[in-house]
């Protein structure tokens, strides 16, 4: 584990709040403090820091990895910012991006043309975490002239099919 300023900062206060809690039970400031300074590690870890991990929608970025990409589909959004960043399919023919990220899962829509368009391949990402999280992530690349031109990284909302019996 590394020891950063934050994780410091919330032990504290994660401390100052139990000593605060455990002082209206028990006015013994030497037992207080101990039993705070002894719970401390346990309640930062098993309640505190798994509540900010539900409610913030932090993630870690990743650099692209073509495996990665076809083995774990639902973790794709880590990958993608970085992706779109360094512009790593910028360039790629349909065959290379064939190659690297797998056959597109869906084509966009082209009203003019009123069906799919083939030069615009669309990738699941995954769901971001977060607590209120109701969107998944999606990329989409634009083709001009058998190369990726674009890379567009957009959110759409989750939608449930039902089941007609």
């Amino acid at each position: 584990m590394i020891i950063t300023p934050f994780l410091v900062i919330f032990m504290i206060v994660v401390f100052v709040l139990l000593f605060l809690f455990l002082n209206t039970v028990d006015r013994r400031k030497w037992l207080t403090g101990l039993i705070s300074l002894i719970l401390t590690p346990f309640v930062y870890f098993y309640m505190f820091y798994p509540f900010v991990n539900i409610v913030s929608n932090y993630h870690h970025q990743k650099y692209f990895n073509s495996e990665a990409w076809v083995e774990k589909p639902a973790l794709r959004y880590e990958m993608i910012d970085n992706t779109i960043a360094s512009d790593t399919l910028i360039g790629l023919s349909k065959t290379e991006i064939e190659n690297q990220l797998g056959k597109y899962e869906w084509l966009s829509w082209n009203d003019k043309k009123q069906a799919h368009d083939n030069d615009k391949w669309n990738y699941g990402l995954g769901i971001e975490p977060g607590a209120f999280n109701g969107e998944k992530e999606c990329v989409e690349l634009t083709f001009t002239n058998d190369k990726v031109s674009e890379v567009k990284h957009y959110q759409e909302e989750i939608t449930y099919e039902n089941e007609e019996e």
